[in-house]
């Protein structure tokens, strides 16, 4: 029996949550199975719920009661996903050899990330900081540039969020709004000086504008026709794209 694409997908993607089934299987009770893997009891428990919902059968068998206060098993279907993830890794270990450089594999998973938002900005962490419910995460760019994010403390633990870390910024074109000369930026959201390179427009007058950013990034951003219309705007024109870091999300390299 084959697993179901979604798990299958998700064990390429997350493997560190494939090795918890490991750790149960070894320990047999989830609290000391996520402390050896590093991850707070919750966190654990988060991932067992996910691998249960995408597999076709639960991976995980929970038992309660006991001298012990409960433990944790893998089925039998837990046993066979663990095993099949074992030779992904050694096969995996043959890829490794083969590949020139870690750049390499790097490319391999931007190319393979696939998103409904419009915008994909490859970044690092420069900086983490808490600021009330969320944590405020700067990524540098390239070039001088650097955007920030606001993101729930559970996710920058799930991500494992980490000074330098290389990660991607995605963004939905509708959720960057175009300044021009006089136009004052929101405090505190994020603005980035851009050139138009594109203007696109739709059968509703509406615009899909394209923006070069200084670093060789680019932007896409969508206007309304009266917009486009009051400020005809031109190829070539130097603008500002303005969003708020909560509009940025977060994700990393498999």
């Amino acid at each position: 029996m084959s697993l179901p694409p979604s798990l299958t997908q998700h064990i390429a993607r997350r493997p560190q949550r494939i090795v918890l089934l490991q750790h149960i299987a070894e320990q047999g009770s989830i609290t000391r199975a996520a402390k050896a893997a590093g991850v707070s009891y919750k966190a654990a428990w988060d991932a067992i719920d996910e691998l249960n919902n995408l597999a076709s059968q639960p991976l995980v068998e929970r038992s309660t009661g006991g001298r012990g206060g409960g433990g944790a098993r893998l089925s039998s279907e837990g046993a066979r996903v663990l095993g099949l993830y074992q030779r992904l890794q050694r096969l995996q270990a043959q890829f490794l050899q083969a590949a020139d450089s870690g750049d390499d594999l790097d490319l391999l998973g931007r190319l393979m990330l696939r998103t409904s938002a419009r915008n994909q900005l490859q970044g690092r962490v420069s900086g983490l900081r808490r600021e009330g419910r969320y944590d405020r995460v700067s990524l540098a760019l390239g070039g001088g540039l650097e955007i920030d994010a606001l993101i729930t403390p559970d996710s920058t633990e799930r991500l494992e969020l980490a000074l330098g870390r290389m990660t991607v910024a995605l963004l939905k074109a509708g959720w960057v709004r175009l300044l021009t000369d006089g136009e004052t930026a929101e405090p505190g959201s994020n603005c980035l000086q851009a050139r138009v390179e594109q203007v696109q427009v739709e059968d509703d007058g509406a615009a899909e504008v394209r923006l070069a950013l200084g670093n060789g990034q680019t932007l896409c951003a969508l206007v309304e026709a009266e917009w486009l219309n009051v400020r005809a705007l031109e190829v070539g024109r130097t603008v500002r794209a303005q969003f708020h870091p909560s509009y940025v999300l977060i994700g990393i390299p498999a």
